[in-house]
């Protein structure tokens, strides 16, 4: 819809971060075995929730409270990632 002019970057911007956040977890967790590297990451797609919620309240209030679900389970994963991350902090 950005890209149709029918929403402002100012909405579609926190979803594009977000979605390229969310792509990039599993290969920094996963893949690279960056522990805080993927605790950044989660951080970023945590507060990104937050933004889509503030920016698109006022045009699409539906669309705000669609994502309370998706901002709890997220916050669920933050948590455990950084348990994970602070009980692997200092090893090698």
């Amino acid at each position: 819809m950005a890209f149709r002019g029918k929403v402002g970057w100012v909405i579609a911007l926190p979803f594009a971060i977000n979605l390229v956040a969310n792509l990039l977890f599993m290969p920094f967790f996963s893949g690279l075995r960056n522990v805080p590297l993927a605790a950044v990451n989660i951080l970023i797609v945590w507060g990104t929730i937050i933004w889509m919620m503030i920016a698109v309240w006022k045009h699409y209030r539906w669309v705000a409270v669609a994502q309370v679900p998706y901002f709890v389970w997220v916050s669920l994963a933050t948590v455990l990632q950084l348990s994970i991350t602070a009980m692997n902090w200092g090893r090698p």
